[in-house]
């Protein structure tokens, strides 16, 4: 995971000396919003308005963060009126790549590149930061739109529905005060909180984020002993961006980041939340477990520096989840 300065490609690790061997993730830097009448969002400047085919969204499918945009695209039936562009699962010393030598990696649709580090500096040539996906491109004014992944699910979930989105609102306006407070903690324990276990290097910074990890895999157990989802009955963006965790959980993090107290599988409400939306119609397409693998074990060079992907559990997502 490298990063851009002044427009400059570096292959720099992420620094945790000054942190005391903690993680600490960078913010997006494009907050920009597509809207459907094209006037500013929350966050950015105007002039996105919602279109069909004016968008395009580059993702990794290992990526939990670009799975969500994925996911609400799914949902939201955008997919034929916003095309993606796949990375390679390896990220190594150019960062995400465009070769599409790897099963379902597609190569960029849009410009060739050879590195989704370039595509940034064809929206900035001086840009100084994380290259990082999901991003959301707009190929009229040939910049990036987004690439923030939390931003980018609330557009998908409302800013199309004008021009042919499927309905339906995750995160419709009586949930909202519940589903932020629910985003805040599970983002920062258990989103990132792997995340941070992972790429922890000092004993007491991985006992921290690991213990706060399974105190809230713990909490969201009970809360879905309770009811069906996260806010009640009805699912909702917080149930989303919970899920693209989950689902890397057992297959990757209980090894590779160290996350081993206990697994998805040993819980039965989480679990069976994993395969209630596993099962929803479209879902199980937006995960592909060869780049999930590949990724991890074989990107981070200093938590895994030979690369060696473990045989891993077998997993059955199909079996009666029992919800509902």
């Amino acid at each position: 995971m490298g990063q851009l300065i002044e427009g400059v490609w570096h292959d720099t690790w992420y620094d945790t000396k000054s942190t005391g061997g903690r993680f600490k993730r960078t913010e997006a830097v494009w907050r920009n919003w597509v809207t459907a009448d094209g006037s500013a969002g929350p966050t950015g400047k105007a002039g996105f308005t919602a279109e069909r085919d004016r968008y395009h969204l580059y993702v990794s499918l290992a990526c939990p963060w670009a799975h969500r945009t994925l996911l609400m695209r799914k949902l939201k039936g955008l997919e034929s009126m916003i095309d993606v562009s796949v990375v390679h699962p390896l990220m190594l010393e150019n960062g995400w790549t465009f070769d599409d030598e790897f099963p379902d990696a597609t190569g960029d649709k849009l410009y060739q590149n050879e590195f989704l580090y370039q595509l940034y500096l064809h929206a900035d040539p001086h840009y100084t930061g994380r290259v990082t996906v999901p991003v959301l491109w707009d190929k009229q004014q040939n910049t990036i739109v987004s690439n923030e992944s939390a931003d980018i699910i609330r557009m998908f979930n409302s800013a199309f529905d004008a021009v042919g989105a499927r309905a339906g609102d995750y995160y419709p306006p009586a949930l909202r005060e519940k589903i932020d407070e629910l985003n805040g903690w599970i983002y920062d324990t258990v989103n990132n909180g792997v995340y941070k276990s992972g790429f922890a290097t000092s004993q007491a910074a991985y006992d921290e984020s690991v213990t706060a990890l399974f105190h809230s895999l713990s909490r969201l157990e009970q809360i879905l002993g309770q009811h069906r989802y996260l806010t009640g009955d009805r699912l909702t963006e917080a149930d989303l961006r919970l899920w693209t965790t989950l689902i890397r959980f057992d297959p990757v993090y209980v090894t590779h980041f160290k996350c081993d107290r206990h697994r998805i599988g040993d819980y039965l409400n989480l679990s069976g939340f994993l395969r209630d939306i596993y099962q929803m119609p479209g879902v199980a397409d937006t995960v592909n477990l060869p780049h999930i693998r590949h990724h991890y074990y074989g990107s981070h060079k200093t938590i895994n520096p030979n690369g060696v992907i473990s045989l891993g559990p077998a997993f059955n997502w199909d079996e009666p989840h029992g919800r509902g």
